[in-house]
């Protein structure tokens, strides 16, 4: 039987909130998205007023939850966030800072589609108080895009990182590697042409077919693996000589960069999330709990209208299951983490893992360093097999 859960400090807290919708819902997507429809009660195809009303309602509940606690990041994912008015950023934003303890200088990240861009719109975010954004770029060739049922092209790919440059102190690229007959010199194309616009931050991820996906039951033919892992090497031997350090699994960033929100995940920090089928995860002295919000964002905007409170889930996370929890996040880290930074944030001590941990370092996975918990390049590369060595 695990020891039981005492922490002597409370984590970082971030603040996650999630916007649902997207114009169209891309084939290789499992995230919480709803493609819009035309709507009677508003001209953008969302009943806008409504949901950051629900929102605002939403995060009201859990302030009891992080009373005197300051809040260092806001994440405002989805879904595409930038399809809101910014007369509605305008106003979520003021209506968190009105009840949270924001920290002055916290990162304020919002995701954008490169279809959903438009100049005047993101001067108008900016002015709200977002200073990241966060694109969903994907690929700048046309095929590939097609290939992605993305609904933006190239070039205007192009011209919403550099609307996005002109605009936010930081801006990040998302792009995708291993995709429907790619080879290496096209995804060379892609990774030059980000590197091109010098943006603070990329992130870089292998395009799977994950469950419950129009991908998933109707499979595009993909490169083979050894191709995809030569397109991995060249990805990360060209950000290498941009300038770009690979911080995270999926993560480059030049110098002190790095995305804050991200990193408070990784390293096994709280976050209140609101919004349909936002996930939080909050610390207290003697215990950890984790929430779930109803998916449906229908049934959510209902939930808190009627019940004040659209959570489906609520839960202490057991101690047998922190280990796993722990190792999960922040072994996706480069750097890894500093070995008591598990006993801080988990409430166990280190002798809980002790097993795994010398598993880990016979089999090459984990860095014998005792000062750090950190995964090898090897463990790196097999991370699921690193962090599986901690599931039992």
């Amino acid at each position: 039987m695990l020891n039981p859960v005492t922490l002597s400090a409370l984590p970082p807290l971030a603040l996650y909130i999630h916007f649902p919708w997207c114009e169209k819902k891309c084939p290789y997507c499992d995230f919480n998205s709803h493609q819009i429809k035309d709507a009677k009660s508003s001209t953008n195809g969302f009943d806008e007023p409504r949901y950051i009303k629900a929102l605002i309602a939403d995060l009201e509940t859990e302030l009891p939850n992080i009373w005197g606690r300051q809040v260092h990041s806001v994440f405002i994912g989805g879904g595409t966030p930038s399809l809101l008015s910014p007369e509605g950023m305008d106003q979520l934003l003021s209506a968190v800072r009105a009840r949270i303890n924001l920290e002055p200088d916290a990162e304020i990240t919002m995701e954008a589609n490169p279809g959903s861009v438009e100049a005047e719109k993101f001067a108008a975010f900016a002015k709200s108080g977002i200073n990241r954004v966060s694109l969903g770029i994907q690929s700048f060739q046309d095929e590939q895009l097609k290939a992605l049922g993305r609904i933006h092209n190239g070039a205007e790919a192009k011209r919403a990182v550099q609307i996005a440059l002109d605009h936010f102190k930081s801006v990040n690229i998302d792009l995708m590697y291993g995709l429907p007959n790619q080879n290496l010199d096209s995804a060379k194309t892609d990774i030059e042409t980000a590197l091109s616009f010098n943006t603070p931050h990329l992130s870089l991820y292998n395009l799977t077919l994950e469950p419950n996906t129009y991908f998933a039951n109707f499979p595009p033919k993909l490169p083979n693996e050894e191709v995809i892992d030569a397109m991995f090497d060249q990805n990360v031997d060209l950000l290498s000589k941009a300038g770009y350090r690979r911080y995270e699994i999926s993560a480059y960033a030049k110098k002190d960069q790095e995305c804050k929100h991200n990193l408070n995940y990784w390293r096994f920090g709280d976050y209140i999330g609101i919004g349909a089928g936002a996930h939080g995860k909050i610390s207290y002295p003697n215990k950890i709990t984790r929430q779930v919000r109803e998916r449906h964002p229908e049934t959510y905007m209902q939930l808190m209208e009627s019940k004040g409170n659209a959570l489906i889930e609520s839960r202490e996370i057991e101690a047998k299951d922190l280990p796993f929890e722990f190792m999960l996040n922040t072994l996706r880290l480069s750097d890894g983490v500093d070995t008591n930074t598990y006993s801080e944030r988990t409430g166990l001590p280190l002798s809980t893992i002790s097993k795994g941990l010398n598993e880990a370092c016979k089999k090459g996975l984990l860095d014998e360093n005792p000062s750090k918990l950190k995964a090898t390049d090897q463990g790196l590369r097999y991370l699921n097999n690193l962090q599986e060595i901690f599931l039992s």
